[in-house]
Order: structure tokens, then C-alpha cells, then sequence
């Protein structure tokens, strides 16, 4: 069954001597279905993906699945320890990109919890970023 929830998220982002810090409250959707978690939102204009949809799936604390659809459409897979590589719609057109997963860490349980995940970015091979991603999930009133 879905809850409706409010959500906490921030997102750091570092590219050569650039860092980021990026930081939300949002309300959403949380499931438990075949066993993973699922948290979905949609994007606002701070994030830079307005009019799109982000689904989280977290099929345990070695993969989450970050998948984007609407004006955005991309999916990467961030597994601890494994590179994937991926076509990315970075909103010119695509690119092929490899997603380095370091470090999963989740307390999601029924009513919510914590999820950090931190993964690096690279193009052709050559490191384009370093990101971590930091959310807070608790059952809202609505």
C-alpha cells in the first residue's frame, strides 16, 4: 500500500574544485513491493529536472535504482562495488556514462527511515563527478 510521505533530500555534488550542496523537503510516494522500497517525487525547478517524476527502488543496501521520467528520462543503477554504464539524457541529448556505486547505506523500514547513497560519474571513462545523495523519509498527514 502507498503512503503519502515528506520527504527530506539533499544532494551533494562534487566536479573538480566545484561542490555543491543542494537541499529539499517534498511530499511523495513510499511502497514496499516484492521486497524493495520505493520512494517517488517529482522534481521542482532546484533540482533542474522540473516536469519530471524520480522513483527510487532500494532492492537492498547494495542497489538503488534512481530512475527519472517526464521531461528527464534517464535510469542509473548504483550498485556498492560495480560500474555501470548507461545512456543519461543530460537534456541536449544523450551520452554514455559510467555509474561507480562506493557506499549504500539504508534504515528503511515500513514507516520510513534514512538512505544515503554515494556514487561517481564518469565520461569516457574520465572522472566527471563524485555525488552523494542523502534522504529522509517520514509518513505525512495527508
Amino acid at each position: 500500500m502507498k503512503k503519502n510521505v515528506l520527504i527530506n533530500i539533499k544532494g551533494v555534488h562534487r566536479a573538480g574544485d566545484d561542490n555543491d550542496v543542494v537541499e529539499m523537503f517534498t511530499t511523495g510516494q513510499y511502497y514496499k513491493k516484492e521486497g524493495a522500497y520505493y520512494i517517488s517525487y517529482e522534481e521542482s525547478e532546484l533540482t533542474g529536472f522540473e516536469g519530471s517524476k524520480t522513483t527510487l527502488k532500494i532492492e537492498n543496501e547494495n542497489v538503488v535504482t534512481l530512475k527519472r521520467t517526464g521531461t528527464a528520462n534517464t535510469e542509473l543503477i548504483i550498485e556498492s562495488g560495480v560500474r555501470h554504464q548507461r545512456h543519461y539524457d543530460v537534456g541536449v541529448g544523450e551520452m554514455m556514462i559510467g555509474v561507480m556505486g562506493s557506499k549504500i547505506a539504508s534504515t528503511l523500514g515500513d514507516d520510513g527511515g534514512n538512505l544515503m547513497f554515494r556514487y561517481a560519474v564518469d565520461i569516457d571513462s574520465l572522472l566527471a563527478s563524485e555525488n552523494e545523495m542523502y534522504l529522509h523519509v517520514v509518513p505525512s498527514d495527508k
